[in-house]
């Protein structure tokens, strides 16, 4: 076919080449995901006396007050844990413990922060402990004489003659079961010392279903991950949390505890949390899903060198007030209920309506941390509980959470939002923003304008990317954000292996003028 021109004029002139399709138009790409920004840690949430002790404690060590605040989360979860629930509407109550972790590089005095937060904690279990002593005495004095008369009326019947030994073994059986049937109670324990799995479990269930982890390392978390025992063992942490029932079978006894109360208190450095994302004994357990995560950032080469002391008033006030909870609390062998007011129960409603649509899977804020956004509004209700009890201290059972408290409650919730995304993000829970990352690097190194999943095979890692099919999350991420484009796969028809999949790439990635 030809053309003829039309008053010198080509009628095909400036129209492009059939035989090449025009060049696509791209947009400006979305940058994938940079560093989080971090939320402040809202010290206005915590009651005035625990508020003012945490921010002097932040003052004198020179440490985020992130560090004192949450610590102090878990030192009100030590004594309400296992002593109290909150009625959150219908059926749904939450126990009052809470599992905390901070993330803090070395020299960061954390020690220091725990034992001044703490203190108060060791100072209640010994008066705990001198409270319980006489009944540990007698039921010790009462145990050991029933036991000597069951074995002397076994004795007496073993060498009884047979006239007489029916009736001196069912006396001996009666002894026996009676020595049996004495309780010594256990010596009034908080924290926990040693920290294997068995070990939790046994203080547990000698202190009537809860305990206290409370730790400036991070040892706990390679002890679950089973550095003694070889294989993770999860089950204690995982229960105790949630107050699912536990039941345990040893060889030497059955613990058996209904509504298991465990509270976790931690600062690890940031390079833990690094390895847990490591570990596979902790992926897909959900243990990290019941963690509320603070990375705050370090004042290390910021410090004053001679900062402000804790002022004494507000120290006792601090040591009274956690020892007047602990101690009431300690008494109570059902939990005492904390009721919500109706406000509350809005409040709460609202913020559960906002978070659910942060963990839909595919864009939610919270869909790759789904197991850990899915107990945020669980989380909120505890703390709001713990808030509520720091308020009213021994009357808290007798007043309803009101609408400010669960406020308070809801920003602290809030803050462990953004940190828990950033400490995920050390753990590599979005392990598809941080491959798609790579494929970017290995995109702009190669200069493709074009290429096929075959090709990237063969350039990427395989001890990152060990299958053709690791790459199509990824890919599909990069489409999602821009960077680029899917091109239809052209089939043959013939036999053998199809096609590689081929992609446009962004010519903003070789061509940073484009």
């Amino acid at each position: 076919m030809t053309t003829q021109p039309v008053d010198g004029h080509d009628l095909w002139a400036g129209l492009p080449d059939m035989d090449e399709p025009p060049a696509p138009v791209w947009e400006d790409p979305v940058p994938l995901a940079g560093p989080r920004k971090l939320t402040a840690f809202p010290i206005g949430s915590l009651p005035g006396w625990l508020r003012e002790f945490v921010a002097a404690v932040a003052e004198e060590t020179q440490t985020p007050v992130d560090l004192a605040g949450c610590i102090a989360l878990s030192v009100l979860a030590t004594a309400a844990g296992g002593r109290s629930v909150v009625q959150v509407r219908g059926h749904w109550r939450e126990p009052t413990n809470l599992y905390v972790v901070v993330s803090l590089p070395p020299a960061n005095r954390k020690s220091a922060v725990f034992g001044l937060l703490t203190d108060p904690l060791y100072e209640a279990e010994q008066q705990l402990r001198t409270l319980v002593q006489p009944a540990i005495v007698e039921a010790e004095m009462t145990a050991r004489l029933a036991k000597e008369a069951a074995d002397k009326a076994t004795a007496k019947a073993a060498s009884a003659g047979t006239d007489e030994r029916d009736q001196l073994v069912a006396t001996a059986i009666a002894l026996a079961q009676t020595a049996d049937s004495v309780s010594v109670p256990a010596k009034p324990q908080l924290l926990a010392d040693d920290t294997t799995a068995e070990t939790v479990t046994s203080r547990m269930a000698e202190q009537g279903g809860r305990i206290a982890v409370m730790s400036a390392e991070g040892d706990i978390f390679d002890i679950i991950a089973g550095r003694y025992s070889g294989k993770p063992n999860m089950g204690v942490f995982l229960k105790g949390h949630a107050g699912d029932r536990l039941k345990v079978d040893r060889q030497t006894r059955e613990e058996y505890i209904e509504h298991p109360a465990l509270t976790m208190g931690l600062c690890v450095q940031p390079q833990v949390l690094d390895d847990i994302g490591r570990q596979d004994g902790f992926k897909g357990r959900g243990l990290l899903g019941r963690f509320l995560y603070s990375v705050p950032e370090s004042l290390v080469g910021r410090r004053k060198i001679e900062p402000d002391p804790i002022p004494e008033q507000v120290m006792e006030t601090y040591r009274r007030h956690v020892l007047d909870l602990t101690l009431f609390l300690a008494e109570w062998t059902d939990p005492a209920v904390i009721q919500l007011t109706p406000e509350a129960v809005a409040a709460i409603t609202a913020f559960q309506a906002r978070v659910e649509p942060m963990l839909e899977a595919r864009g939610g804020i919270m869909g790759q941390i789904g197991d850990w956004g899915g107990k945020l509004v669980g989380a909120a209700a505890r703390m709001a509980a713990l808030l509520h009890l720091a308020e009213h201290l021994t009357k808290g059972h007798m007043v309803p959470v009101a609408e400010a408290t669960m406020r308070d409650a809801i920003a602290l919730a809030e803050y462990f939002i953004s940190h828990s995304l950033a400490a995920f993000d050390s753990m590599g829970a979005d392990r598809i923003a941080e491959r798609a990352s790579t494929v970017l690097e290995a995109l702009r190194t190669h200069g493709w304008r074009e290429v096929s999943k075959r090709d990237l095979m063969v350039k990427l890692s395989r001890s990152e990317f060990r299958t053709a099919n690791d790459l199509d999350p990824v890919l599909a991420l990069l489409e999602d954000h821009g960077y680029v484009r899917a091109q239809a796969v052209q089939r043959t028809g013939g036999r053998g292996r199809p096609p590689s999949p081929r992609y446009l790439v962004h010519p903003r990635l070789t061509d940073p003028t484009a």
